[in-house]
């Protein structure tokens, strides 16, 4: 008998959110697929949940049953916090059970027994009300794998994937008049190192191409609208390709992202939240993926938030889980493969 290859880990996210509804509705879009041949998954949650969505549900006791189970029910490893039921309404309570399922999902892909994490949408603030001491999930997943092999050592990455464009922030959560301090040409080069090296081992990207916006209007024109670009982006710049990664910038970003300049490059590198967030999100909002870079384990999540204003209203859209369900197997995919060569 031949071993079927390990499934995704999906986590549950925020309970009072829409994390419940559109995993439902994912695993009935995915149903029809068997190991190895797409996107097979099981959930870290509280199996009751799913109740109200009609959606059928195996409780599992190893990751290795999820396959077995994932025809004919949604595989759940059940949680050992309890889970409130609440909708619309984060409550505190439930800070640890949400806190557990993704600490529970990188400790089985760390061990081999996933091949790689989903992350459903987390309310940051009711966490950190609660303790948790990072400003998102990117941060805690470093944490969580730091001094794994593998493991950057500069911390993970930020990545927004769409079907034509990626683009990564190198400053993340920073307000925008705190960016041109922030920005620093060690960041720059640390970032488009990981970038580079991910779109080869995790894109199946063979020579990866990187383009670089510039942080003022007219990549500064020369020093006319703020002098960044020369002393901080370009000097970047010029030390990527020193180091042999193909690089082009710094380049106005009001010109970087239509549709035959996205055909010239892999991924662009941006110097703040918006200018990578805003391009990705208009072109595709519903299929961009959040890919963090840099782990020693796969890790995608979908692009948009807990959305607690239509939580138990049936209507929230899964398609952003299911991208990233979908891009999850991929990635892992291409690292088994670059891997082994």
């Amino acid at each position: 008998m031949v071993a079927q290859p390990s499934p995704l880990v999906l986590t549950m996210g925020e309970p009072a959110g829409i994390g419940a509804e559109i995993t439902g509705k994912a695993w009935q879009a995915l149903r029809h697929y068997t190991p190895g041949d797409g996107p097979v998954f099981f959930v870290i949650d509280d199996p009751a949940r799913y109740r109200r969505f009609d959606v059928p549900v195996t409780p599992i006791t190893h990751p290795a049953h999820a396959g077995d189970a994932f025809a004919g029910a949604l595989p759940v490893l059940p949680l050992t916090n309890p889970v409130t039921p609440t909708t619309g309404q984060p409550l505190i309570d439930n800070a640890p059970a949400v806190l557990e399922a993704i600490e529970k999902a990188v400790k089985l892909c760390a061990a081999g027994l996933a091949n790689g994490v989903v992350t459903n949408p987390i309310e940051k603030k009711i966490l950190i009300d609660a303790g948790f001491s990072f400003p998102g999930h990117t941060d805690y997943l470093g944490a969580l794998t730091r001094g794994l092999p593998g493991a950057s050592a500069s911390g993970p990455v930020m990545m927004l994937a769409g079907p034509t464009l990626r683009t990564v922030p190198v400053t993340v959560h920073t307000a925008l008049a705190n960016v041109p301090t922030a920005l620093t040409r060690e960041d720059i080069v640390a970032v488009g190192r990981c970038v580079h090296g991910a779109l080869r081992t995790d894109f199946g990207v063979e020579d990866p191409r990187l383009v670089v916006a510039g942080l003022n209007p007219h990549a500064g024109e020369g020093g006319l609208f703020g002098h960044e670009d020369e002393e901080i982006i370009a000097p970047a710049i010029a030390q990527l390709r020193r180091e042999n990664i193909a690089c082009e910038g710094p380049l106005p970003a009001d010109t970087l992202f239509h549709a035959e300049r996205r055909e010239t490059y892999d991924a662009a590198l941006c110097m703040y939240h918006d200018q990578a967030l805003i391009p990705v999100k208009t072109i595709d909002f519903h299929h961009t993926v959040n890919v963090t870079l840099g782990l020693p384990i796969i890790r995608t999540s979908p692009d948009h938030g807990t959305a607690l204003d239509i939580a138990g209203q049936g209507v929230a859209n899964p398609a952003s889980l299911i991208s990233a369900l979908t891009m999850a197997n991929t990635l892992s995919g291409h690292r088994q493969r670059f891997s082994q060569t």
